[in-house]
Order: structure tokens, then sequence, then C-alpha cells
């Protein structure tokens, strides 16, 4: 039984088969899935796609690359559709360095502005991080996101910020690159995580794990990264997939 933590069955990628797709991943063993809606088109689709089936869920934010199209309006619409009772987390939320759409003041206030939403709402949170890390741990930090923790998505750092991401009661998220033969990081964070508070996630359609590397990701695939992680560590994957599936079910509240 796996739990693909961050997914976007909400993309336009899926348009035409979401219901084959969906089918797939239950072919597989992957049982439970959040969907994560991101703006004005994928965060209705999130909700939608979750009250379709019981062990789907949503995640509702705003990307920081579309932060310059953020308005107290928006903030408003999320806050509301929050309290939908499949929504489990507040995101994608965080920075984003590589794509200059959005500039950084920008980005660090609708960051700022969703984490103190998150708090009000009592809901943990996802971050999106691209050539950003120091400064997401300073804005968490400053914002005493501890209080509710959340995930660092598709963690591509070096284990050198995973110490501060544990302490303020965050869990790491791996996902496709950790099967790369070319991606040594993720490896090494992967051995160094502590088990309780390690996920696994496709963020697909994006970054599909190796032997698929190139084509379209889908959450079926989340097993072959629970199966390189149980391999990195030595472990059984079927140890691996009760772990991180109890981690997202904690982390998320799902009883």
């Amino acid at each position: 039984m796996l739990f693909d933590t961050h997914v976007h069955l909400n993309a336009r990628q899926f348009l035409e088969d979401r219901e084959e797709t969906i089918q797939r991943a239950f072919d597989a063993g992957v049982t439970y899935m959040t969907v994560v809606g991101f703006d004005h088109e994928t965060i209705p689709l999130a909700i939608e796609i979750a009250e379709a089936y019981e062990t789907i869920y949503a995640a509702v934010g705003w990307h920081p690359v579309d932060a310059i199209d953020m308005t107290d309006k928006e903030l408003d619409w999320i806050e509301e559709l929050a309290k939908h009772p499949k929504v489990v987390a507040i995101g994608e939320m965080g920075l984003d360095y590589h794509w200059d759409k959005s500039p950084k003041d920008v980005q660090k206030d609708v960051f700022r502005k969703q984490i103190r939403l998150a708090k009000k709402l009592k809901m943990p949170i996802i971050i999106h991080n691209r050539e950003a890390t120091e400064d997401i741990i300073q804005i968490l930090k400053e914002e005493n996101a501890k209080e509710i923790g959340g995930i660092m998505h598709c963690y591509s750092d070096s284990v050198k910020y995973v110490d501060d991401c544990l302490d303020m009661n965050f869990y790491i998220s791996l996902g496709g690159p950790v099967t790369f033969k070319n991606a040594p990081l993720p490896k090494e964070v992967a051995q160094y995580v502590p088990l309780d508070r390690l996920l696994i996630e496709t963020d697909a359609p994006y970054l599909a794990p190796h032997p698929n590397r190139g084509k379209r990701n889908e959450p079926a695939y989340v097993k072959l990264v629970a199966e390189k992680i149980a391999e990195l560590r030595n472990m059984s994957y079927e140890d691996i997939s009760e772990i991180t599936t109890k981690n997202a079910f904690r982390f998320f509240g799902i009883e």
C-alpha cells in the first residue's frame, strides 16, 4: 500500500486519460494520493478529483512562479476552499528563483501570507523550492512554521539542510530523481532522513523515475521510488511502503 503525497492529476497532461491513470495507480498498489492545486485552474480540479475517490485527497495553495498574479481575493478563496473535508494541506507554496515571472520580493510576500493562513487554519504546508533554499529556511523560521510543520516536496538539496527542516517539524519527500543514475544528492538524503520523516511522491506528470525518465510521469511510478529507497537503505520494499504510508497518514491527519 503506497501513498503518492504529491501528484498533479489535475494537470492538462492527464485530460484525456485521468481515470485510466488513477486505475493504473490503484492496480500498482498506490492506494492513496494527494492532488496538489496551485492556481485558478488546478485548485478546483484537485478538489473535484478528491471528491470522486475515497482515498484521494487535495492540497490548495499558490505557486511561487505565479506569485505576481495573487491578490487578497485569491488568498480568501484558498482559505474558503481549505475548509473542504478532503483538503489536507496548504500548498504548494514557496520560492522559485529559476523562472523570473514573479520578482523575489513578491514571491516572499505571497509565501509569508500563505504560511500565516495555514497557521490560522492549523493546517500543514507543502513547500516548493527551486534554487532558493536559504531564503525558504529563513522565512519558515521567521514565520514560526514549526507550529504547523510541512513537507519539503521533491527535496533536491544536499543533506546539509535536512536537519534544519527536521528541526522545524518538516518531512522530507523524495520523488523520481532518487532513481536517476547521475543524481547522488537525493540518494544521500534517502539514506540520511530518519524513517519517521520520510515521504515519497511522483510530482507527476513531471520528473518520471528511471527507467521512464523523460516520459510523462504518473502515480503508479511511485512504486519505483519506494523500491529505490528500499535498496539504498538495505530494507524491504514492503517496509518502506508501510513506513512512508503511515508517515503520510500522520502528516495529513488522515485516520
